[in-house]
């Protein structure tokens, strides 16, 4: 068996695409353009690299770009009072706070500060307790990413087993919910999992999100399960430089899984493109607007 490979990257751009016209019929019909700011807190250049993604992604998809950069060692009142102006700015729909944040600021507050209805990243306590008592929320971008892409692939989840390796409140825990909303048979699987190997064998889909370079070989894979690599890790070749692999060995996993999603090219593409969708649909919310439809949970 050779596994059909998920392509996250073409994935995205359909969504980006979707995202488009949805912006474009806001404007045309209801004289409204989506907004989205983005606040950049110090010099790492991965964020920088981050931001400076979205916000090109954001203006292609006809959608307002603010970006807020500000010093490391901005006092914490000074992001909080950024954060609290950008929840009363009418043309501000979604706000992202990039992390990490510096040692001396709070992240859970800054997180809490922002209005849960702009809250695009889905991590304001609000949309955590609304998502996991099924209520309409703000969803975390990379789970809805795989979301998005496990129902394109396999239509209806309902009743399949599904192991969600690793417990993070960015892509574990709201993984698992998301698929509880699915009548999927849920187990969240760590560290101290004991038999780990034989719990994931039990899964027809399979989320890996624990951060460990190729954790999960080949002969943990239930044939003909769908596995969604979420890992994204950095590793030396042995002719030297790096490379990106996931928390699944790709190779071994393919040759027997029904589907799988590459590292680089897999789930990656889809956090930004879901970032956007989300905005779009708390630009609907705020208006009293129909939800786009295929770009919400």
């Amino acid at each position: 068996m050779t596994a059909t490979r998920i392509d996250g990257k073409a994935f995205a751009a359909n969504v980006r695409a979707q995202v488009a016209t949805h912006v474009a019929r806001l404007r045309e019909e209801h004289g409204i353009t989506p907004g989205l700011a983005v606040v950049l807190v110090g010099e790492d250049p991965a964020s920088q690299v981050y931001v400076r993604n979205k916000g090109k992604q954001t203006a292609e998809a006809g959608m307002a770009s603010f970006e807020h950069k500000l010093e490391m060692t901005t006092p914490e009142a000074e992001l909080l009072d950024l954060v609290a102006r950008l929840n009363a700015d009418p043309a501000v729909h979604g706000i992202l706070v990039q992390l990490p944040l510096p040692d001396h600021i709070d992240a859970d507050k800054v997180i809490n500060t922002i209005d849960p209805a702009k809250d695009v990243d889905g991590f304001h306590i609000s949309n955590v307790g609304l998502l996991g008592t099924g209520q309409k929320s703000m969803v975390p971008c990379t789970p809805l990413g795989c979301l998005m892409m496990l129902r394109d692939h396999l239509g209806d989840l309902s009743g399949l087993n599904a192991v969600v390796l690793g417990r993070s409140n960015i892509v574990g825990k709201p993984m698992a919910q998301l698929l509880l909303g699915e009548s999927c048979t849920v187990t969240i699987a760590h560290s101290r999992t004991r038999d780990l190997p034989d719990v994931v064998r039990g899964a027809d889909i399979l989320v890996a999100a624990v951060g460990r370079p190729q954790m999960v070989p080949g002969d943990w894979i239930k044939p003909g399960a769908t596995v969604i690599d979420v890992g994204i890790n950095r590793i030396d070749k042995p002719e030297g430089g790096t490379r990106l692999v996931g928390d699944v060995d790709f190779d071994s996993a393919a040759a027997v899984a029904g589907a799988i999603t590459p590292v680089p090219g897999g789930v990656g593409p889809m956090t930004i493109a879901c970032l956007l969708a989300n905005t779009v649909t708390a630009c609907c919310r705020a208006h009293g607007l129909s939800e786009p439809e295929g770009l919400t949970a």
